[in-house]
């Protein structure tokens, strides 16, 4: 009963994460995971990967009925990662737990910097789409989702608005596609240890993520996205500390 409340509780703060912000919500779902339900990390990334294709999926539904997903645009940039995430997925099974939770950390405490910079360091790109520059992009974060389990949402955002020259609404939702394509990519190397996992864990922790993923949208509306981004960014380095002096000891 208690593994079952701390599934439901981590998976609505994933969902609204997700929902809100385009991104983000997978970086707390593995330490979640590992942490609260005791998942190894290697499981925990599967996992991982499992809980953000639903919740993608559904906070897609809800930004492509505002008309904030680009399809085509997004599908070319999420197609360059598609090949590095499913070589990353395979990689991933091989290396040892305290490298991917350093590495996860690592990718953590990132996050938290992009998030935490001012406003205006992020603009549109001025220019036309660099194809190099997108390609390169694409396949950067289809390895991160690959390796670590994550959407890679939070890096795609930026990506979107500097290189793809979207406007943030924009970015945001196209952002939901393309991490739903690479957590797919990445979960079809998988396949065999998805079989192990622990689904009475994996179901609701999905199923509360999947209903967040609503209410973050509708709380997107009513809070301002470089609060909610701060907040969040706080939480982030909190546990990117915390499984770095794990890892450590």
């Amino acid at each position: 009963m208690t593994a079952l409340i701390l599934a439901v509780i981590a998976g609505a703060v994933v969902g609204l994460t997700l929902g809100a912000l385009g991104g983000g919500g997978s970086v707390l779902a593995v330490p979640a995971l590992i942490y609260l339900l005791g998942f190894t990390p290697a499981a925990a990334t599967t996992a991982g990967l499992i809980i953000v294709v639903f919740t993608s999926l559904t906070a897609l539904y809800a930004h492509a009925r505002a008309g904030q997903v680009r399809w085509k645009a997004g599908a070319a940039f999420a197609a360059a990662g598609i090949l590095p995430a499913a070589a990353a997925g395979a990689a991933a099974t091989h290396l040892p737990q305290a490298v991917l939770t350093i590495a996860f950390a690592a990718t953590a405490v990132l996050s938290a910097i992009s998030m935490l910079r001012p406003a205006g360091t992020t603009r549109p790109g001025s220019g036309g789409v660099q194809p190099g520059k997108a390609a390169g992009a694409g396949a950067g974060l289809g390895t991160l989702t690959g390796l670590l389990g994550v959407g890679g949402g939070f890096l795609a955002v930026p990506a979107l608005v500097t290189v793809l020259a979207f406007e943030m609404e924009a970015a945001v939702g196209t952002s939901l596609l393309v991490t739903t394509a690479n957590s797919l990519a990445s979960l079809a190397t998988r396949s065999g240890a998805a079989t192990s996992l622990d689904w009475a864990s994996i179901g609701p922790f999905a199923g509360t993520a999947m209903l967040g993923a609503w209410d973050g949208k509708r709380m997107a509306a009513k809070v301002s996205g470089p609060r909610l981004q701060r907040i969040f960014a706080v939480v982030l380095l909190a546990v990117a500390a915390f499984m770095l002096a794990d890892a450590v000891t």
